[in-house]
């Protein structure tokens, strides 16, 4: 199944508001979505009350910590865009250049660290786990910055930097060796003037398990790949039981995370969108939060004075 196709599958019918016919009630429902609130006590108020929280993010949220988004002016390594490396086709003509582009990602991201967004999330989990209260991430992002900042209910819909997966025998492995294989020492340089490495293929990343020496790839959702059936399940269970939602860093133009939300808000509960701008899904919900989210997530996710810490 494709993105686009699990997207289509069950969130369309649910996320399109005013579509169809709908009742007074549903059309005021409509109405009200189009307007979304900035009012932060309301918001507070809506949070103190809420027993299962989903919160997705995206790759605004990483970005507070200086992570590449590889995204719009600037976004390249060396000459190419991401779409041009991060896909099956790219990797079996050149696993070469693609291994390179990710061990510099991976490189990158040991000296990143956790901003006060991730840090306020693991936080509210936390702090929320001892009321009997739930708090689940769904990311988007592969930087592992959520797991750094101590949570753990946490879903990789696009996987992980520091996991692999073998090509030959499919053994998924978590994988935080620095170098990933002696070589790519030293590769990997973004400057546009660098040179392939050209590294023979059985000089990367190779398969550990036992007789098998398959090549390893990068365990990340490529363009044109479908997501694990298992991990989109999940999401699904929580997204369904989840009576406040969060929005937090994400374009919400990447599907089919970008209708995550939208159906959650279709079915009448909260979300609330943290982000530096609008975005297309924005009013289909109920608060919008405009600004950087290591500012704006710390003090909407603080304790809330009814709160009871055991």
């Amino acid at each position: 199944m494709s993105l686009f196709q699990f997207a289509t599958r069950r969130l369309v019918s649910q996320a399109r508001c005013g579509l169809q016919a709908a009742s007074s009630q549903k059309h005021k429902f409509c109405l009200e979505m189009a307007r979304p609130s900035s009012n932060m006590a309301d918001f507070r108020e809506v949070f103190a009350k809420a027993k299962h929280i989903a919160i997705i993010t995206g790759a605004g949220v990483s970005a507070e910590s200086g992570v590449p988004t590889f995204r719009g002016a600037g976004g390249f390594w060396r000459k190419w865009q991401a779409q041009e490396l991060a896909t099956p086709e790219a990797f079996a003509r050149n696993p070469s250049r693609v291994w390179e582009f990710y061990h510099y990602r991976r490189e990158v991201m040991l000296s990143k660290h956790p901003n006060p967004a991730h840090v306020a999330i693991a936080e509210c989990e936390r702090r929320l786990s001892k009321q009997g209260r739930s708090v689940v991430v769904i990311t988007q992002n592969i930087d592992e910055l959520h797991r750094k900042a101590g949570t753990k209910h946490l879903l990789e819909i696009h996987g992980s930097l520091f996991k692999t997966r073998c090509t030959n025998c499919g053994n998924v492995a978590a994988n935080y060796k620095s170098p990933i294989c002696p070589a790519l020492a030293g590769k990997g340089a973004p400057d546009p003037q660098t040179e392939d490495a050209a590294i023979p293929v059985e000089d990367l990343p190779q398969c550990e398990e036992d007789g098998c020496n398959g090549l390893l790839r990068p365990h990340v959702v490529w363009f044109g790949e479908t997501l694990d059936p298992n991990i989109l399940t999940e999401v699904e269970k929580e997204l369904e039981i989840c009576d406040l939602c969060l929005v937090v860093g994400t374009s919400s133009v990447v599907y089919p995370a970008a209708m995550f939300a939208p159906q959650v808000s279709a079915r009448g509960v909260p979300v609330a969108e943290f982000n530096m701008e609008a975005t297309p899904a924005t009013n289909r919900f109920r608060f919008h939060f405009p600004g950087p989210c290591g500012t704006t997530l710390p003090p909407a996710l603080a304790r809330h004075h009814t709160e009871i810490i055991s």
